[in-house]
């Protein structure tokens, strides 16, 4: 089929006009149009085929999902998924569920992964009660399972994540897959289960912001300083059901580590999914850990983003999220000086070894802050291996750290750290909502791995460039 799009200035609107074969159709542009400005699309008609428009990445990876051709936002499609992953959250409630179906069955216990990461080792006999029922059914069922190896985005990472894949997520910040080009999403454990019983769900197809990063970043800034910033300049709720994507020559210049980072906080602005297109950084993580993409994705030329955002990496500053808000961020100066009761220095956002490693050198030589409890956790076994080997624990442990085993900790207000009412925490973790690290009138202050250990150093948030 011959398409023809021209973008033109044209005199009316929501007009159609037939002459002979040739039909022309005058749509409004999708995304930011003012004035009179139109797309008229020439079709020729009698051949056969559809209209295809440029895609986005997150368009091609649910059409290829899908089974069809082309789709765009806005649009409703049935997915087949690719891997369906669980923590101990909520998967309890799932085995529950799946228990009072009539003859229930796992359409693909191959594509099942899940993970004991939040409650771990379990601090309750009601914890450890559903740890118990999660383990046996996935014993009984032969669902690959971890327990003990980390926090689940991170073991994703490690072991399962391609660059292609449609991924559901009984998590929220399942959009961290998209660090390795697959879209990945959290649900709820009702979609979870319907997904693990017939394979497939629904996707209401998102609105897609792209975002173009130029340069580099400064030394002594992150990855984390650069997602709060983003965050912060288009509001928790600016890229609500929308795909996140990051493109433009500053993506050389970031690890995986940062990559993985970035994708993961883009749900604390309401993002659907986040991405990033594959090269060579992702393609060689992917070599290291023994795995090979599935599809390899990019937009298209002509494709319809809903925001264009531009980025000098160069001008991102060192960031601290204020309570009780993610997109409260302030310059860490406008928070100088004010007192902690603990540090964190973890999570699936900040807990990979380049993390532990910044940590560790700020920290080296010197001692946590008197009064001041200091929580490492690296996100994974592999990380706590890894920091090991390096010699990093030693230099926590010596300066006064407690370093623990890999879980989700104090960044979900459980099991390990939570604060107390009045009580001030700094944080690597990935929310600062009123009681998300225990009782609801403390204050959570969420910083780079920097930032943190140079607060737990001095007792009060300072810029690590100071200490």
């Amino acid at each position: 089929m011959s398409i023809v799009v021209n973008k033109l200035l044209y005199f009316l609107s929501e007009t159609l006009v037939e002459r002979g074969n040739i039909m022309l159709v005058c749509v409004t542009m999708r995304g930011e149009v003012t004035g009179r400005e139109l797309i008229i699309v020439n079709v020729i008609s009698g051949l056969q085929g559809d209209i295809i428009m440029g895609m986005t990445m997150a368009e091609k990876i649910i059409a290829a999902a899908a089974g069809v051709e082309s789709c765009k936002a806005g649009d409703i499609e049935t997915v087949t998924l690719d891997r369906l992953m669980s923590n101990d959250g909520t998967t309890h409630l799932t085995i529950d569920m799946y228990n009072n179906l009539k003859n229930p069955k796992i359409a693909d216990v191959n594509k099942l992964v899940w993970i004991i990461d939040h409650n771990i080792p379990a601090d309750s006999p009601k914890t450890a009660a559903s740890h118990k029922k999660m383990r046996d059914f996935a014993r009984e069922h032969g669902i690959t399972f971890y327990e003990g190896e980390g926090v689940c985005h991170q073991v994703m990472m490690e072991n399962h994540v391609r660059p292609g894949e449609l991924i559901f997520g009984a998590d929220s910040h399942t959009c961290a897959y998209g660090a390795l080009g697959a879209f990945g999403t959290g649900v709820g454990c009702t979609d979870y289960l319907y997904a693990m019983v017939t394979g497939m769900s629904w996707l209401l197809v998102p609105e897609t912001i792209r975002i173009n990063l130029h340069g580099k970043l400064k030394k002594g800034v992150y990855a984390r300083d650069l997602i709060l910033t983003i965050i912060g300049k288009i509001s928790a709720n600016g890229a609500n059901y929308k795909a996140m994507e990051f493109v433009g020559d500053g993506m050389a210049s970031l690890s995986m580590a940062d990559r993985i980072a970035i994708c993961n906080l883009c749900v604390e602005a309401g993002a659907k999914t986040a991405l990033m297109e594959v090269d060579d950084v992702a393609l060689d993580y992917l070599k290291e850990h023994g795995r090979e993409p599935k599809a390899i994705y990019k937009s298209d030329e002509d494709a319809v983003f809903s925001q264009i955002i531009d980025i000098d990496l160069a001008e991102i500053e060192p960031i601290v999220a204020k309570p009780h808000f993610v997109d409260n961020v302030v310059p860490v100066s406008e928070c100088e000086g004010t007192k902690i009761d603990e540090a964190f220095l973890g999570s699936c956002n900040n807990g990979r070894i380049e993390d532990l490693r910044v940590g560790a050198e700020i920290i080296k030589g010197k001692h946590v802050a008197n009064k001041v409890r200091f929580l490492v956790v690296p996100a994974s076994r592999a990380v706590y291996q890894q920091a090991l080997k390096e010699g990093l624990l030693d230099i926590f442990m010596e300066a006064g750290a407690m370093v623990m085993n890999p879980n989700c900790s104090v960044c979900w207000g459980a099991c390990q750290g939570v604060i107390g009412e009045g009580e001030t925490l700094i944080s690597t973790g990935t929310r600062n909502f009123k009681g998300r690290a225990g009782h609801k009138d403390s204050f959570v202050y969420l910083a780079s791995a920097a930032t943190v250990t140079a607060s737990a150093v001095r007792g009060y948030i300072i810029s690590a460039d100071k200490i």
